[in-house]
């Protein structure tokens, strides 16, 4: 009696298969956030009220989802989206994974330019503060990377000098909302980070650039993961550096500065998205950012949750959830061995 032929081993999942799925989960795990962020508030609606109001003009809800949290929602979106994929593109640049638009200075070059422009010549319009914010955004990521060493900086030059800009350019805005009381109002909601003064207008306005920020963020995932092997391993690639890293600060510039513009400073979320992401993608950039992506504005959205439930009836802003939130995460990163270079 002949035996029967072994069966054969149960087939393994691709590694692409299985970043797939988990691209998958985390865009469910968005969708929740999304209507987490429609249905809690001051007057709490269940999810089905929430999906109702936004779908049915004539629902009871319709006033509140459309009107008033659905404009929040898409601000957090496009912020979440910004944020977390300008970190993950300076954390690739840098090779710095304590890099973060808002540690390392660039949020606050955003913030002075527009702090400036309300003070000093009477700017309110978003359309005048966009162009401020870029204009701040990309001269102090340009400042940043020339102090910090340019193509031989390292982590460490880098945290410095960022912590350095971040400190004299949040100071010279403190500076300035203390000597101007009149543009005191139109600033402190602005300078905490906050989604609660989302607009249509808003919305439109900044769309375009973050989405002009994520193709060139996804279009450099190929050139920085061959950076990352070193400028000859590069070039041998294909692959040109300096068109890579001027790419690259364009990118972040755009979007920081259309993030910071819309909503403000808000920190920590470029920090701790990619790190989360790498444990999951591995270093591939290919998969990080769009990850980063997914995950970012959930991130983002939750903190806002979480800002309108723990303070009721007055609610946080998103920047003061996240700054509490990140503050251990930060430590935590400093203080692990692997937290002084990324993964290559």
């Amino acid at each position: 009696m002949t035996k029967p032929p072994p069966e054969a081993p149960p087939a393994r999942r691709a590694p692409g298969g299985r970043r797939a799925a988990g691209l998958a989960a985390a865009t469910l795990l968005l969708l929740v956030a999304v209507m987490l962020s429609l249905a809690v508030g001051a007057r709490p609606l269940s999810l089905g009220e929430a999906w109702d109001g936004l779908f049915h003009a004539d629902s009871a809800a319709s006033t509140v989802v459309r009107e008033m949290r659905l404009p929040r929602t898409l601000l957090g979106l496009l912020a979440g989206v910004a944020l977390g994929l300008a970190g993950a593109v300076m954390q690739a640049l840098t090779r710095n994974p304590l890099a973060d638009p808002g540690l390392l200075g660039i949020n606050a070059g955003a913030s002075a330019a527009v702090v400036s422009a309300i003070s000093f010549l009477g700017v309110t319009s978003f359309t005048g503060f966009v162009w401020f914010a870029f204009a701040g955004a990309g001269a102090v990521a340009v400042l940043l990377y020339a102090v910090g060493g340019g193509r031989g900086a390292t982590p460490a030059r880098l945290a410095l000098a960022g912590s350095a800009l971040n400190a004299a350019l949040f100071s010279y805005v403190s500076a300035v909302q203390l000597l101007d009381t009149a543009s005191l109002d139109r600033m402190r909601f602005w300078t905490v980070g906050s989604l609660a003064s989302a607009q249509n207008h808003t919305i439109v306005r900044v769309a375009p650039f973050v989405a002009a920020g994520l193709v060139l963020a996804l279009l450099l995932a190929r050139p920085l993961n061959a950076l990352a092997m070193g400028e000859d391993a590069a070039r041998a690639l294909g692959a040109n550096p300096g068109r890579a890293r001027i790419a690259a600060i364009l990118t972040v510039t755009l979007l920081c500065g259309a993030a910071t513009a819309a909503c403000g400073p808000i920190v920590f979320v470029g920090l701790m998205v990619p790190h989360l992401v790498r444990a999951l993608t591995g270093p591939d950039l290919r998969w990080l950012f769009p990850y980063c992506a997914v995950l970012a504005p959930a991130l983002m959205l939750a903190a806002d949750v979480l800002g309108r439930v723990v303070a009721r009836p007055s609610e946080l802003q998103v920047g003061v959830v996240m700054l509490v939130a990140g503050g251990p995460v930060f430590l935590y990163f400093v203080r692990r061995p692997r937290a002084r270079t990324v993964a290559a």
